[in-house]
């Protein structure tokens, strides 16, 4: 029988600074406290078929929750259908200074500055390589060093190591806490890191290593100019994916809590309308064609819903989990499949892009 202990939880957690829960959480993790909440069968409608690979329903675990590939099997136990370990860098580094991290109660929202902290590709590696094959998906977010001059190069660096370790890769050029990534994100310099990273996929395939699908995960803070470049490339290159989107450097009018001023990335709540509305163009500029995962300011199964019919055919989340705990996973996949039934669609793969139709 499933137990939801969050709500007694919950005020200790958030007695203690963010990072400080947060790595709590893992611990308890990793001490076996998914096993409490009780498995779930998922409903048939929610499975789905994407870049080539099977989830029993679509919803996921953004990377940043699990940096270092510490629980990736607990995670798929809290009954995520995916999950996204990292963002990891060659060479283990500390991120920013702290405070770091800051919950904003009153907007169910978090600003994080950490500058992907993580204790890098060796340890990463091993620890997936300590895996047992099979059940459900995960990918590896690689990233760059800060000191990195050759950013690009690091990439390559990240996935010629985990080659074959993960189900599919995620190439996070869009975070705003490491200078000079989201520059990336530019039309000149996408083309050479897509043509230098699937040279690499290339060569291990080459070499008799299956084809992993690798995505790129963009920031919602573009222009139209930006987002058409980054369509181009994904329609016209081997990408597998899209991921929409990361944190944004913008904050929203509607913002009431004391850290809203703190600098980084906002994620949660406030993030939801403005992720959805670059889902929908990135969408559209592809003509449908590229699968994309829809994440930012999902906190029910309306919202996931609402990504899907933007154009997502997976659905990531993280911030929602600080103020509503683990069982808003079992509780977003009943109301999509309701949602889903209320509409007509027998699966969720039915449903990608409606709103566009």
């Amino acid at each position: 029988m499933a137990l939801d202990v969050f709500p007694l939880a919950k005020p200790f957690l958030h007695l203690m600074s963010t990072e400080r829960a947060h790595q709590i959480t893992i611990a308890a993790l990793k001490a076996g406290a998914a096993s409490i909440l009780g498995a779930t069968k998922d409903p048939a409608s929610l499975h789905t078929e994407v870049f080539g690979l099977s989830f029993s329903n679509p919803i996921g675990m953004a990377a940043g929750f699990d940096k270092n590939a510490d629980v990736i099997v607990p995670t798929h136990r809290l009954g995520f259908g995916f999950a996204e370990a990292g963002t990891v860098t060659p060479l283990a580094q500390p991120g920013n200074e702290k405070p770091r991290l800051f919950r904003l109660k009153e907007d169910a929202a978090v600003i994080n500055r950490l500058g992907f902290n993580n204790k890098g590709l060796e340890s990463f590696s091993a620890k997936l390589r300590r895996l047992t094959p099979g059940g459900n998906p995960f990918g590896a977010n690689v990233g760059a060093n800060k000191t990195t001059e050759d950013k690009t190069a690091d990439y390559v660096t990240g996935i010629e190591t985990l080659y074959g370790l993960s189900d599919y890769f995620t190439v996070n050029i869009s975070s705003p806490n490491t200078p000079g990534l989201r520059a990336l994100q530019s039309k000149k310099a996408l083309s050479d890191l897509v043509a230098r990273v699937l040279s690499t996929r290339d060569k291990k395939m080459a070499e008799g290593h299956r084809r992993v699908p690798i995505l790129v995960k963009i920031a919602p803070d573009m222009t139209r100019q930006d987002l058409t470049d980054i369509a181009d490339i994904a329609v016209e290159t081997d990408i597998d994916g899209l991921i929409v989107s990361n944190t944004t450097i913008t904050r929203p009018a509607s913002l009431t809590s004391a850290n809203k001023e703190e600098i980084g990335g906002l994620s949660g709540q406030p993030l939801m309308a403005l992720s959805t509305k670059a889902l929908s163009n990135m969408y559209q500029a592809t003509g449908g064609k590229v699968p994309l995962i829809g994440v930012g300011g999902v906190s029910s199964g309306a919202d996931a819903y609402a990504k899907i019919r933007a154009g997502a055919s997976l659905v990531q989340l993280y911030s929602a989990l600080i103020y509503k705990g683990p069982a808003l996973i079992g509780h977003i996949k009943a109301d999509l499949a309701t949602l889903l039934e209320k509409d007509g669609f027998t699966t969720v793969a039915d449903a990608v892009g409606a709103d566009h139709t």
